[in-house]
C-alpha cells in the first residue's frame, strides 16, 4: 500500500471567516498531528486550497485574507499545493496525475468541511479506484441551517461519517491511523 494524505481547505475562512468550524473538538490540533505523522513517515502530502470562481465572492475570494491557508499548515512539509474551484479536489486539477506520479493507491482525507469538500473528494477518489481513509477526528464542520432544515455540527459530521463508512471510505480515528502508519514504518 502506498498512501498519500490530502489536507483539504485548511483556510482562514474556516477559523476567522464566515464558516467557523466547531466540531469535533480539537479538529485543528488533530489535523496538525496527522500532518506531522505523515511527514515523519515520508508520506506524500498534498495541500488543497479552494477559491470561488467569482472574483467578487464574499467567501473564499482568491488572494483574500480568508482564502489563505492557515500558516501552521502551509509551513509544514508538503509535496504539492493544488488549487481548486469546486468541492471535489479532483475536478479540473492535477490531483489524480500527482497521485499516480507518487504511486499512491490509498488516499487519506483530512480537512474541511466534512460534508462538502472532504465528502466529495472521498467519493471521487473511490470512483477512481483509490482506497480511501477518512479521518474522523481531522475533518470538521459547523451547525447548518438552510431551506432544507437545521442540523447540529455533531449530527452533520456523524451522518457523513456513517455514509462514508458504508462502502466509500474506511472511517478511522487519528489514534488508529497514526498507530497504523507508525507500525507500517517499522
Amino acid at each position: 500500500m502506498t498512501r498519500a494524505i490530502l489536507i483539504i481547505d485548511v483556510q482562514r475562512e474556516y477559523f476567522d471567516g464566515a464558516f467557523p468550524i466547531s466540531h469535533p473538538e480539537g479538529h485543528f490540533e488533530n489535523l496538525l498531528q496527522v500532518m506531522d505523522c505523515a511527514a515523519k513517515a515520508k508520506m506524500p502530502i498534498a495541500l488543497i486550497r479552494h477559491h470561488q470562481p467569482d472574483p467578487e465572492s464574499p467567501v473564499f475570494r482568491l488572494n483574500s485574507d480568508m482564502w489563505q491557508l492557515r500558516a501552521e499548515v502551509e509551513q509544514r512539509p508538503h509535496d504539492i499545493l493544488i488549487d481548486k474551484q469546486l468541492p471535489g479536489s479532483f475536478t479540473n486539477t492535477k490531483l489524480d496525475e500527482w497521485l499516480k506520479s507518487v504511486d499512491a493507491d490509498t488516499v487519506t482525507i483530512a480537512g474541511y468541511m466534512t460534508q462538502v469538500c472532504c465528502d466529495t473528494t472521498a467519493r471521487q477518489a473511490m470512483h477512481r479506484g483509490y482506497q480511501v481513509e477518512f479521518l474522523r477526528d481531522s475533518t470538521g464542520t459547523l451547525p447548518i441551517s438552510n431551506e432544507a432544515g437545521s442540523v447540529s455540527a455533531e449530527q452533520m459530521h456523524t451522518s457523513i461519517l456513517v455514509a462514508q463508512q458504508m462502502f466509500i471510505s474506511e472511517v478511522v480515528s487519528n489514534k488508529d491511523w497514526i498507530a497504523r502508519v507508525e507500525s507500517e514504518a517499522t
